[in-house]
This record gives structure tokens, C-alpha cells and sequence, in this order.
């Protein structure tokens, strides 16, 4: 392995890192989630990632709790 491919795979990793602390693999975790508790029940509805990211926006607005910002 080369530096470069080796400086490459640090910053694949802490970018990975930085994203996961600031939250942005939320939804990933969502649809996770979702799959494993209603499988391929259609009548359960998967939200997209514009309505989730809407949703946990408001859920943060009307409940806010202890964040840095």
C-alpha cells in the first residue's frame, strides 16, 4: 500500500467518523432500523430523507434537550 493510498483510507475513515458524531448517518440508522422492525410491510410507511431530516428537525424544535447549538 502506498502513502497516498494510505492517506487516502485515513481520510475515508475520519470522515466516516466526523459523520457518524454530527449525526449524518441518521437516516441510514433510520431505514436500518425501520427494515429490521416491519421487513417488507407496505402498510408501514418508510419515510424519505427529506421528511426524516424535516421530522427530527421539528422533533428538535418542540423538544429541545442539551446540544451545542
Amino acid at each position: 500500500m502506498s502513502i497516498v493510498d494510505s492517506v487516502r483510507s485515513g481520510a475515508r475513515s475520519l470522515a466516516w467518523f466526523v459523520d457518524g458524531v454530527l449525526g449524518g448517518d441518521a437516516y441510514a440508522k433510520y431505514v436500518a432500523h425501520h427494515e429490521r422492525q416491519h421487513g417488507s410491510d407496505e402498510t408501514c410507511h418508510l419515510m424519505t430523507e427529506r421528511e426524516f431530516w424535516r421530522d427530527h428537525t421539528d422533533r428538535q424544535d418542540t423538544n429541545p434537550q442539551g446540544r451545542c447549538c
